[in-house]
């Protein structure tokens, strides 16, 4: 068989040849940003939580302690993760428990885990943002009624917290699907590494990363919109309804959102 003098001709011979494993090697891929970003945005959300638990003088002092060394230590998690490269993450992680723990981790579970807990460090600075986004008087409020720091939280906080921060949840979903190709170090059949074999056939280097370039565009691309439709679901109609007042039970106002009441 006579091999292509053409770009496009090897384009579409490394397509034929090797385009299971491409589509093969972009689900892993996908596999492990989903699954990398819901666990990270899970341990962060925790990681923000405690870390936004009001501490006073007025607390007893085993309380004062615990949580002072809880937060060192959440503070180191999140400083060392957001403050070293994934790369190397990936190979203290996967090699370090392998030699002094004699623990062989999965290639794709140990991928799965370090995306997490990478995800996790910033998650937790981008909802301890969230949280602090929202007004203050809204957490007090709840507290006035008797909730307690986790009731006012789940209730009142994060369900807002969360739609402010979405954006930026996005851009770390999107980061994960491109960062993930750093795990090629510990062997993980994701889109670059089967990419990288690919091209290592014919030595078709330019051309086998074209293909991958275009595939992680169309991943990246695809998900944006996708979350974009998510905010503006989120966000409900350009309408509202207030139902009920102290004079009328019975009575409704459709509004606009950014209208205000009207008063009598």
């Amino acid at each position: 068989m006579s091999l292509p003098t053409t770009f496009f001709g090897w384009i579409q011979l490394l397509i034929e040849k090797y385009g299971p494993l491409f589509l093969n090697g972009a689900g892993f891929t996908m596999l492990i940003a989903i699954s990398g970003t819901v666990l990270g945005f899970l341990l962060g959300l925790l990681v923000a939580i405690v870390r936004t638990i009001p501490v006073s003088k007025k607390d007893n002092i085993f309380k004062r302690i615990l949580m002072k060394l809880v937060n060192i230590i959440l503070n180191v998690y999140i400083e060392v993760f957001r403050g070293t490269p994934m790369i190397v993450q990936a190979m203290v992680i996967f090699y370090g428990s392998m030699m002094y723990l004699g623990l062989r981790m999965p290639a794709l579970g140990a991928a799965i885990f370090i995306i997490s807990i990478n995800t996790g460090a910033y998650m937790a600075e981008i909802i301890r943002g969230g949280i602090i986004s929202v007004d203050k008087g809204q957490k007090e409020a709840a507290h006035a009624i008797g909730m307690t720091h986790w009731q006012s939280m789940v209730h009142v906080v994060l369900p807002q917290a969360v739609r402010n921060i979405m954006p930026s949840i996005g851009n770390e979903f999107v980061v994960n699907i491109k960062d993930s190709s750093v795990l090629n170090v510990i062997s993980v059949s994701e889109l670059f590494f089967v990419g990288k074999s690919a091209a290592g056939t014919y030595a078709r280097y330019f051309e086998a990363f074209a293909i991958i370039a275009a595939i992680y565009f169309v991943l990246t691309f695809t998900t944006t919109r996708l979350l974009r439709l998510l905010e503006k679901k989120m966000d409900g109609g350009k309408h509202y309804t207030i139902c009920g007042s102290q004079s009328a039970a019975d009575a409704t106002i459709t509004l606009e959102k950014g209208e205000n009441v009207p008063h009598d």
